[in-house]
């Protein structure tokens, strides 16, 4: 079964244990790609760790083949106040096949150097929802800015706050309210507005887009320190003559540039719904599309108060995916959203973070995120 990039496969032999010993489980994870994979999330769901005896997923610790301890998250992907889910990370070399020991210990308890990811909903900047790892940085707008005295504005774009630091800086900057000038560590250098921004999507029907208005509600459900996962709500919006109610959910992991997004759609006709996802254009824009891959990506001047070049790309699996093709303001990736689901991944990159030098650096790390959707982590458990 597939999860999060990680392909997960399940094989337990059961042994005796001496008296009063815990359980343990093994767990093997090939990279099957001829390339390096830094920062991969690796997740078990609750029922993968029944054989350890221990419903609360906070106490459950991962160790290396050098017993060094990972640093691990229990997460509830459902709302109920219940852990479901365990993930941790590692890097990989290609080809490479690495084993850590499962084990049950005391409940986990962070620092606040642990956090590697972070997002809330920021009520004191017109209902914005900010979140965050150590590469970038987002928001999306909620119903208040649509009323703002100042600027108004409705719109479900995404916009980018764009970082040289792998400090979480979202909550110093709302506090000194600022962003917009770089202090050494990036700002906000994007002008999203009214276009769908960095991966902002709508329906396309009757050969034009259809985009919701900004969220009406919020709901985090993981919020560090690897991986900080929410929900957006919006109300129902005009599709060519019918009403579209929109959840939309988003998840962000520590070490990557792009979130996944997942749009939920009500109601949705079976097979006839077909999503739009948007990459803002500029002027002096280089641009590529590869529907081999489902990916398109944009390399573009910064246009306010920075030096230096923005990357944005979207991702979706080739095998939903319909075209690209270009309007006044957007590339655009259109995708079948079966069922009424659409999913897809998308972000940015600023090359004075030190990470991303070039487009060429941009599209090979885009190419190679794309692939590894592809070839995911193949992580077998052992009792």
């Amino acid at each position: 079964m597939k999860r999060l990039g990680c392909l997960v496969a399940f094989s337990f032999w059961a042994a005796a244990l001496p008296a009063g010993a815990q359980p343990t489980l093994t767990l093997k994870a090939v990279n099957p790609l001829d390339a390096a994979r830094p920062s991969q999330t690796l997740e078990l769901a609750a029922k993968d760790l029944a054989p350890l005896a221990e419903k609360d997923l906070r106490k459950i610790h991962v160790t290396d083949a050098a017993g060094q301890e990972r640093l691990c998250q229990a997460i509830d992907t459902d709302g109920d106040l219940a852990p479901d889910q365990l993930i941790f990370q590692s890097d990989f070399k290609p080809r490479e096949t690495l084993t850590f020991k499962v084990s049950v210990g005391a409940r986990r308890v962070y620092k606040k150097d642990d956090f590697r990811a972070f997002g809330r909903f920021f009520r004191e900047r017109y209902d914005d929802y900010a979140w965050e790892n150590d590469r970038t940085a987002h928001r999306m707008y909620g119903k208040a800015l649509e009323t703002a005295p100042s600027e108004p504005l409705a719109s479900s774009t995404v916009d980018i706050w764009s970082k040289r630091t792998s400090r979480l800086v979202l909550n110093d900057g709302y506090m000194i309210a600022n962003y917009h000038v770089d202090a050494g560590e990036g700002a906000d250098f994007y002008s999203a507005g009214a276009t769908r921004g960095a991966g902002g999507n709508g329906v396309w029907a009757a050969d034009k887009l259809w985009v919701s208005k900004n969220f009406v509600a919020t709901r985090t459900l993981a919020n560090g320190p690897l991986r900080v996962l929410f929900e957006l709500t919006y109300e129902a919006f005009d599709v060519n003559g019918n009403a579209v109610a929109e959840v939309k959910r988003i998840r962000l992991d520590a070490g990557q540039s792009l979130s996944r997004f997942e749009s939920r759609y009500t109601p949705a006709k079976a097979g006839a719904l077909v999503t739009a996802i948007g990459l803002k254009r500029v002027d002096a824009v280089q641009k590529d599309v590869s529907p081999e891959l489902g990916r398109a990506v944009l390399w573009e001047p910064i246009q306010k108060g920075a030096a230096g070049h923005q990357g944005v790309a979207v991702i979706v699996d080739p095998k939903v995916f319909e075209r690209s093709l270009e309007d006044d303001k957007h590339l655009l990736v259109l995708a079948r959203a079966p069922e009424g689901v659409a999913t897809y991944w998308a972000g940015g990159a600023w090359d004075k973070s030190g990470l991303i030098a070039d487009f060429a650096a941009w599209k090979a790390y885009v190419d190679d995120f794309a692939r590894g959707l592809q070839a995911p982590i193949q992580v077998t458990l052992s009792q």
